[in-house]
C-alpha cells in the first residue's frame, strides 16, 4: 500500500492593529487570538503585519489556501502606503480566486477593492455586542451552517466606518438595525464581516477603557457599550462554523 502523506492547509493572517499591552500578556498577540478562533490542529499559520508593512511576496500568495484581513484602528479609505499595498495584494488575490475573510477593517478593504464605497457610518459608531439578521434563504449559507440558518446571530461590534456602497457582484449575508451591510460575500472566495468573530468579553472592554482613556468617546458612550453584553454573549461557536468552513469547505471538523 502507498502512502500519501496530506499536504497541510496553510493560511496567513493580515493583521491590520498592532498588539495592545493587554492583547500581549493575556493571549501573546492577536495572532493567538485568531488562530484559536479560526485554527486547527496540522495547520500552518503565518502571520504578516501589514500594518507595519510586512506582507508575503507576491510569488507566494499561490501557497495559501486562505486568508484573513483584521479589524485596524485606520481608515479603510485612507491612502497610507501599507494600505494602498493591502489592497493591491487583495486585488491579486482576488484575481487567484483565494479564499479571503474580511473582519472590519478587513471588510471595508475588500469593498473598496471591488469597486464598492466605504466611509463614515451613517448612524454613528457602533461598539458592543449586537443582535445582527441573517439572511436565511441564502444557499451559500446554508451549506456553511449545514442546512440549518439562524434567524439572527450576536457579534461584538467595534467600527466607526461601514459600507455605504456594495460591489456590484456582492450579496448581503446580514443587516441590522444600526449597519444594511453587517455581512456580505462575492463568489465562492470572499466573504465580508463588519463585527469581530474573535473578540470576547474582556477583549471589548479592554478596547472601550483605551479607548475612553483616550478621550476618544464619552463616558456614557462606553457605559452603554459595556452594558449590551450584561445578559448576553456572542455567538461565537456559531461564527467560528461560519468562518471555518468557509475558509476550509464542509469536509473540515467545525
Amino acid at each position: 500500500m502507498v502512502m500519501v502523506e496530506q499536504k497541510k492547509k496553510r493560511f496567513a493572517l493580515f493583521l491590520a492593529t498592532s498588539d495592545s499591552d493587554f492583547v500581549k500578556k493575556t493571549y501573546g498577540g492577536y495572532f493567538n487570538v485568531f488562530v484559536s478562533t479560526f485554527g486547527e490542529e496540522g495547520e500552518q499559520w503565518d502571520l504578516f503585519r501589514v500594518i507595519d508593512g510586512d506582507f508575503p511576496d507576491e510569488k507566494d500568495l499561490d501557497k495559501y489556501d486562505g486568508f484573513v484581513i483584521s479589524g485596524s484602528p485606520h481608515d479603510a479609505f485612507a491612502d497610507a502606503d501599507w494600505i494602498v499595498k493591502l489592497c493591491n495584494v487583495v486585488q491579486k488575490l482576488d484575481e487567484l480566486k483565494k479564499k479571503v475573510l474580511g473582519i472590519c477593517f478587513g471588510h471595508q478593504i475588500i469593498t473598496r477593492v471591488k469597486g464598492g464605497k466605504i466611509g463614515r457610518a451613517v448612524k454613528g459608531a457602533d461598539m458592543g455586542l449586537r443582535r445582527i439578521s441573517i439572511a436565511k434563504d441564502n444557499e451559500k449559507l446554508r451549506g456553511h451552517f449545514d442546512g440549518e440558518v439562524p434567524g439572527s446571530l450576536a457579534i461584538i461590534k467595534c467600527h466607526q466606518d461601514e459600507v455605504l456602497e456594495l460591489p456590484e457582484s456582492a450579496t448581503v449575508l446580514a443587516s441590522s438595525e444600526i449597519c444594511e451591510v453587517e455581512m456580505f460575500s462575492i463568489g465562492d472566495h470572499l466573504l465580508c464581516i463588519q463585527g469581530h468573530p474573535e473578540y470576547n468579553k474582556e477583549i471589548l472592554f479592554e478596547i472601550v477603557d483605551r479607548v475612553l482613556k483616550m478621550k476618544l468617546m464619552e463616558q456614557e458612550f462606553a457605559d452603554k457599550a459595556k452594558s449590551t453584553m450584561d445578559t448576553a454573549q456572542p455567538d461565537r461557536d456559531l461564527w467560528q462554523k461560519l468562518c471555518k468552513t468557509f475558509l476550509k469547505g464542509r469536509s473540515e471538523q467545525v
